[in-house]
């Protein structure tokens, strides 16, 4: 997945405006890129964990939190063969630009009771301000809200955002 250049060193507004929302504790940041969502996290006293299947990209995020002062736990993987995540083991986990059907039911089992999902990931919609346009990767209409039916949710939102992308957007309970 590529990341836009003007919000590359900057974590995701949607992750600053609901921070208040999220139980401290240990995150596990899913696709975390260069990692300004993990880093953000960690300033803000989480602990952090990410996964990502570039290794230049692992790199990167690991030296920006150096250079921030934060200590963030960084893997290299592919998310597509071989990644689990432990069952039970997160308050938080959060996940941007990267849609993966099959790791759903992981996230759930991943969080534990009263854990929260944050998601945010493009829908259908994205194909007219260009990628991604494979629909694999791209939501569909309450997608994002059905994943999550069987947790309570403290936010949903879907649309255009800014008039150049189009995501749905949820934080979620688990109960």
């Amino acid at each position: 997945m590529t990341h836009s250049h003007d919000s590359a060193s900057r974590p995701a507004q949607f992750l600053q405006k609901n921070i208040g929302l999220l139980p401290k504790g240990r995150v596990l940041d899913i696709a975390m890129g260069r990692g300004e969502n993990a880093i953000y996290l960690a300033r803000m006293g989480f602990e952090v964990e990410g996964v990502d299947a570039s290794a230049e990209a692992v790199q990167n995020a690991l030296e920006a939190a150096q250079r921030a002062g934060v200590t963030l736990k960084a893997e290299i993987t592919d998310l597509e063969r071989k990644y689990v995540i432990k069952e039970g083991t997160y308050d938080v986990i959060i996940c941007f630009r990267y849609l993966q059907r099959s790791l759903i039911p992981q996230i759930k089992d991943g969080l534990r009771n009263g854990g929260m999902i944050v998601y945010e990931t493009f829908t259908v919609d994205q194909i007219q301000f260009g990628k991604p346009k494979n629909p694999d990767y791209l939501l569909k209409p309450n997608e994002l809200l059905d994943m999550f039916r069987d947790f309570r949710c403290l936010f949903y939102q879907e649309g255009i955002v800014d008039n150049r992308k189009a995501v749905a957007r949820i934080i979620a309970e688990k109960l």
